[in-house]
């Protein structure tokens, strides 16, 4: 950017640490949500309307309708997270828009808490926690059957999605004794493969009947959406555990609730949901579920690291540059 140039006109649709947003303050012509609330779809088309550069997050739905209200000079969404499901690549692209995001700084705490739900469920931790709670520490005392739960060593995983956030899960769950497989598009190479000692199996209905524990780790797309569907869910053995930290779509709910109430499933780890941030009631009633808040990747380090990426993005395109994390539609 010339040296005379005005500055770009960001606008960010959510609160971001406050290092971020100073940060932006000093680079940018920028307008921060203080409040923190909620774009509504109307504040997002004026938003595109006026920005030079929008900065959104996951729970922003810039779709076509959206985008069509976009002015000449709206020519960078730098999107505050990884995934971009919430973004109409394709009609951002027809439109001339660079789309960015911020990859690899979220994997570590992913695959942590993907690791933690993978020991809470089966070792029933949340229902532990809660009974001392209800009971205001008034228990019985220990017995040796009381709150049994299983072990994990030994246990066969079964990875969807062996990306940067499959393969460090993967790293982590051999630690804890268990067995990696895996399905994605493609295997992994040999070396890599090799150094996870990994298994790959090319069809997730022959991969999930022999799986002790399921991971997923896929994005949301269309060919993802309901991945694991009804059918597929009843290839799943009756003990067995599903844990979801990627994106709720790729789950059909309802399926999954009603394996659950069945006693076709063990039980559940969830951090994501099909209808964000609404949760289906039916979950509260299941002991077997452990429920999060989309927080697995919730770390101060972790939207440092995503603030700073997307300065790099903003800063880099406004000098004429292609940003290092271009986004683009999968058709190209």
């Amino acid at each position: 950017m010339p040296q005379n140039a005005p500055k770009p006109h960001v606008i960010v649709t959510r609160k971001l640490p406050e290092p971020v947003e100073r940060r932006m303050a000093e680079l940018f012509d920028v307008r921060l949500n203080a409040d923190d609330h909620p774009f509504t779809k109307a504040e997002l088309v004026a938003a595109v309307a006026e920005a030079d550069v929008l900065v959104p997050t996951v729970t922003d739905r810039i779709d076509r309708a959206v985008l069509s209200q976009a002015g000449e000079k709206c020519r960078l969404i730098a999107n505050f997270g990884n995934g971009v499901d919430n973004i109409d690549l394709k009609t951002a692209w027809q439109r001339g828009i660079t789309v960015t995001n911020t990859p690899g700084v979220l994997t570590d705490d992913t695959a942590d808490m993907t690791l933690a739900l993978l020991l809470a469920v089966p070792r029933r931790l949340a229902e532990g926690a809660k009974l001392l709670r209800d009971q205001k520490g008034e228990w019985a005392g220990w017995s040796p059957t009381w709150m049994l739960g299983h072990r994990i060593t030994g246990k066969r995983l079964g990875i969807i999605g062996m990306g940067r956030i499959g393969q460090a899960v993967a790293e982590r769950a051999r630690a804890f004794g268990l067995e990696i497989h895996y399905h994605g598009r493609r295997g992994l190479d040999p070396l890599t493969e090799d150094d996870l000692h990994a298994t790959y199996w090319d069809s997730l209905d022959r991969m999930l009947p022999r799986m002790d524990i399921v991971s997923v780790h896929t994005p949301h797309t269309p060919a993802t959406f309901h991945l694991l569907s009804a059918r597929r869910l009843k290839l799943m053995k009756p003990t067995a555990y599903l844990i979801n930290t990627s994106r709720g779509e790729v789950v059909d709910e309802n399926a999954l609730i009603r394996a659950l109430e069945a006693g076709e499933l063990a039980g559940a780890g969830l951090d994501v949901f099909e209808q964000e941030p609404k949760i289906n009631p039916r979950f509260f009633e299941l002991s077997s579920v452990v429920l999060l808040p989309h927080m697995a990747s919730n770390t101060v380090e972790g939207r440092l690291e995503m603030g700073e990426k997307v300065l790099v993005n903003i800063k880099t395109f406004a000098d004429g540059h292609r940003p290092p994390d271009r986004v683009l539609p999968s058709a190209l």
